[in-house]
């Protein structure tokens, strides 16, 4: 178990670095908005660029993953990503930028599916969901250091040498991974665990197409692709991207202290994954407890994204509320490994991290697009000022998607946390 973990934590970290890159926009809003002379339509696509490669690049993740095995997989992740962040870091105008963001996401793309490869093949089935939890708090920890931390870093050295700095440390995290990382546990003289071994990369051989018809033809799979979409489109679109200039509107915050509340949600949400997985596991349940964190979690941005005159007070404990039980969506990784044949167990996990990117992706930009929409022509120190209605009008969509989520939830098929044959 700790050799296990100790394998396991170099592609955790890359995960966290990887998560620090996709929410880093929300606190440098005004940075990028003035040096690349852009509206919050074009912001919103600059953030988005990272998920748009993100998201093309899951499907054939999850299949390399069954190909290759997760240590090159994360091995060269780590390498590109850290190129995308140095173009990124150097861009002198907004094209490189997006080239910059477009690689970032393409190749940080292949930690969570090489963490669930790795969980799967040094874990018993027992643990996968927990361990898919305490994936997912490796993660938000990232996010929680592109809050607070990182305006302070930006604010001391500017925002361009702080992105420099990532660079550097994912490229030390991709020669670690290459260095301890190994496939399997008879690469490090352990014993496999039954259902592994390198025999169990044979899939790969299936193709891209092929893969994704095997794992749609069972109905869990597409419904678990657009519902955690809802969940994660509302946090990563709040905590991302709009949130910390919301709060300045409305509360009238600095942008570190917006910062704060928005890293409060996400840490609340890395602490609802790893419970929401240990809970599942230790309940033999899937769907029941999925619907009730989804739930609470809609109605919880229902009160963030809505409620004007919500004091201070008020808001702290809704967003930890709403942040904690945003963790269910966790249990979708569990959940879709048990509804296929474990020979499709990379592939099924591409589609659903795919479904998860998925709202983000769509959500940043549509935000932002109704935002302009709705902008009444204010400026101030050569950026956009948009109004408390605008950005409720934008809300809107993201509260829309979290609603149909919770639906389409109904309609999934209970697996009682046991593994389908074949």
């Amino acid at each position: 178990m700790a050799t296990g973990l100790f394998v396991w934590s170099f592609g955790a970290v890359f995960y966290l670095m990887g998560f620090f890159h996709r929410v880093a926009p929300a606190v440098i809003t005004g940075e990028l908005m003035h040096d690349f002379q852009i509206s919050a339509a074009a912001l919103g696509n600059l953030s988005a660029f990272y998920f748009y490669s993100y998201v093309a690049m899951q499907i054939p993740t999850g299949i390399l993953a069954d190909r290759w095995g997760p240590r090159r997989l994360l091995t060269l992740g780590a390498l590109v990503a850290a190129m995308g962040a140095v173009m990124f870091g150097l861009a002198p105008g907004l094209a490189w930028a997006a080239a910059g963001r477009l690689l970032i996401g393409g190749s940080v793309a292949v930690a969570f599916v090489g963490l669930l490869k790795v969980a799967a093949n040094w874990f018993p089935p027992h643990r996968f969901a927990l361990v898919s939890g305490l994936a997912l708090f490796f993660g938000i920890i990232g996010a929680v250091f592109a809050g607070t931390p990182l305006r302070f870093l930006v604010d001391v050295f500017g925002w361009r040498s702080v992105i420099f700095l990532s660079a550097a440390v994912t490229l030390m995290i991709g020669a670690g991974t290459w260095i301890v990382v190994r496939d399997y546990p008879h690469e490090k003289g352990y014993l496999d665990l039954p259902a592994t071994g390198s025999d169990a990369s044979s899939t790969g051989a299936t193709g891209v197409v092929e893969g994704i018809r095997q794992v749609l033809v069972y109905r869990n799979t597409w419904l678990l692709f657009t519902i955690p979409g809802g969940i994660v489109g509302c946090v990563l679109t709040f905590s991302g991207l709009w949130g910390v200039p919301y709060l300045t509107s409305l509360h009238g915050l600095s942008t570190a202290a917006a910062a704060t509340l928005t890293s409060t949600l996400l840490v609340a949400w890395a602490v609802g994954g790893p419970f929401f997985g240990w809970l599942s596991d230790r309940l033999g349940n899937r769907k029941t407890l999925y619907l009730a964190g989804c739930g609470v979690s809609a109605g919880g941005w229902a009160v963030i994204l809505l409620a004007s005159d919500i004091s201070l007070m008020t808001l702290i404990p809704v967003l930890v509320i709403t942040g904690f039980s945003s963790g269910c969506m966790i249990i979708s990784f569990a959940f879709v490994k048990e509804s296929v044949p474990p020979r499709l167990s990379g592939t099924a996990a591409g589609v659903i991290n795919m479904g998860v990117m998925t709202g983000p992706m769509i959500l940043q930009p549509a935000v932002g697009w109704v935002l302009d929409r709705m902008w009444t022509g204010e400026m101030a120190a050569g950026v956009r000022v948009y109004s408390v209605a605008a950005y409720h009008g934008g809300f809107g969509l993201m509260l829309a998607w979290i609603a149909v989520s919770f639906i389409l939830l109904l309609f999934t098929r209970e697996t009682g946390c046991r593994q389908m044959e074949g």
